[in-house]
């Protein structure tokens, strides 16, 4: 088996990687791309736009957050936190839902030594059968 389909047999099989994560196999045509990885958004600036693709671990909309999302992007380098409006939520929800990879367009926020992201588009990202459940809403 190539190390690809290794990867994918362990996320069908047990749903995590222990050697490879899935993102790693992109991450060339990411970089074509201009895509930051997770642990290079830190480096890009308050307010700065950006690229990052990664697979989304969770989403949660709490009651109390006023119809916005909240979700976690990651890829081979960590994880990020991701904000999604309401309105970009009702705009782009088959990306943003139905995916389990996606690609968002962010503009960069720190606050208080934290990062996170505050996406405005979305694309859905195909990791060639290597898909993972999200944890949503729970």
């Amino acid at each position: 088996m190539t190390a690809l389909e290794i990867t994918a047999a362990d996320l069908w099989a047990i749903g995590i990687s222990p050697d490879e994560h899935p993102m790693h196999y992109l991450r060339e045509y990411l970089n074509g791309r201009n895509a930051l990885t997770t642990a290079a958004v830190t480096g890009a600036g308050n307010g700065a736009t950006t690229s990052v693709a990664g697979a989304v671990t969770h989403r949660q909309r709490p009651a109390t957050a006023g119809g916005i999302t909240f979700l976690n992007l990651e890829d081979e380098t960590g994880m990020l936190n991701t904000v999604v409006t309401q309105r970009l939520w009702d705009r782009e929800t088959r990306p943003c839902a139905a995916h389990p990879h996606s690609w968002p367009t962010e503009f960069v926020r720190f606050h208080h030594g934290v990062t996170s992201l505050s996406a405005d588009h979305f694309e859905p990202l195909d990791l060639r059968g290597l898909a993972t459940t999200s944890r949503d809403f729970r």
